[in-house]
């Protein structure tokens, strides 16, 4: 592609549409970070928290195999 072929304004349009949803992805991050404080302020362990978003976005039968994963190897330690 030619920088005679371009159709700049799309172009344009493109990068300012990703420009304005980095900002917007920026104040939701900074919103969650901000969440995450406010429950920890109140006691709860932030850490497990975001354990606990992260398993429920996983897919339920791929995080019951992993669990059964994990549950089986610290058997195999002796862990269990």
């Amino acid at each position: 592609m030619s920088a005679a072929s371009l159709d700049g304004g799309h172009l344009k349009a493109f990068i300012e549409r990703i420009e304005r949803l980095e900002e917007e992805k920026k104040a939701i991050a900074d919103d969650i970070k901000d969440v995450y404080a406010e429950a920890k302020g109140n006691g709860y362990d932030v850490k497990i928290m975001r354990k606990i978003v992260s398993l429920r976005r996983q897919d339920e039968n791929k995080r019951r195999e992993e669990e059964e994963i994990l549950d089986l190897y610290l058997s195999a330690l002796g862990e269990q």
